[in-house]
């Protein structure tokens, strides 16, 4: 059974209860981060709060913990937990209302929530051989920057790759690459790896961070730059890229196979130097 916090109190998950006033539960109104945890350590914590503050700033969300209390809370539960390589979900909302109105309550009282699960990557048979993908125009908000609660578009837009036994969707905006509905999305043209740049149409990922310190330090060409829907259809190599996925060849594209249709070498070579960090810096701290 999973510990969780929630407002001060750690307890089992399954005794956890929040008021269905809550705005949260009412508008999807409030922030979330994901923190993945290599042999009980957080990985970028500083970071990850960082851009909790941000997103709470950007919404108007009063910040209910300073960034060391904040750090404390996750490293608690990581410890109450059982394992040693972790997904931390933490999520504040603005917290329950008398009733239901699109404005703000005079007096916010945010609800706090953390739980932790099992942090599970890719298994090998997978790696080996890539996974499909398929596209969609990407209709979600335009803060996509933010990290929200409010992931409905998100959600309908993943549900597409599912529908079609893929496992991701890919999004255009106006002709361009934004990201996956779940992930940033990376692509490779004769040798340059390539990623669109942060803006307020992609969520600013942390392993999207990595990578590119990943290429500068091993002298891969890469570019940060717009990327046209037509050069990512012809794309060597395609990859996902998320905490859980870390670096996940995309092999085949709304049915049509992604260069010769397995996982390239330069995506090897990533997911390789990925794994070296992970084990070394991620877990040695």
């Amino acid at each position: 059974m999973s510990t969780c916090y929630l407002n001060g109190t750690f307890q089992p998950l399954e005794d956890a209860r929040v008021s269905p006033m809550d705005r949260g539960f009412l508008f999807g109104d409030g922030a979330y981060e994901v923190i993945p945890v290599y042999s009980r350590r957080p990985f970028r914590l500083a970071q990850h709060i960082e851009r909790l503050a941000h997103t709470l700033e950007a919404i108007r969300l009063p910040n209910p913990h300073p960034a060391g209390e904040w750090a404390a809370i996750v490293e608690e539960i990581v410890a109450r937990n059982a394992w040693d390589d972790q997904s931390v979900y933490l999520q504040v909302t603005r917290g329950p209302d008398t009733k239901r109105n699109h404005a703000f309550p005079a007096e916010i009282r945010p609800t706090v929530f953390l739980m932790s699960d099992e942090l599970v990557t890719t298994p090998p048979a997978l790696l080996a051989t890539g996974v499909a993908a398929v596209s969609a125009a990407d209709y979600r908000w335009l803060r996509c920057d933010l990290k929200t609660v409010a992931l409905l578009a998100n959600c309908l837009l993943r549900q597409q790759a599912v529908d079609q036994g893929c496992a991701e969707t890919i999004l255009f905006r106006d002709g361009f690459l934004t990201e996956g509905a779940a992930s940033n999305i990376f692509m490779v043209k004769d040798g340059v790896m390539l990623v669109p740049p942060k803006s307020h149409l992609m969520l600013p990922g942390i392993t999207y961070d990595v990578v590119l310190e990943l290429a500068a330090r091993h002298g891969l060409p890469h570019e940060v730059r717009e990327i046209l829907e037509d050069e990512v259809r012809a794309a060597d190599e395609l990859w996902m890229t998320s905490s859980t996925k870390e670096v996940l060849a995309v092999t085949r594209l709304d049915g049509q196979p992604v260069g010769d249709g397995t996982p390239g070498p330069v995506g090897r070579r990533m997911y390789g130097w990925y794994q070296d960090f992970k084990n070394t810096v991620m877990r040695g701290g």
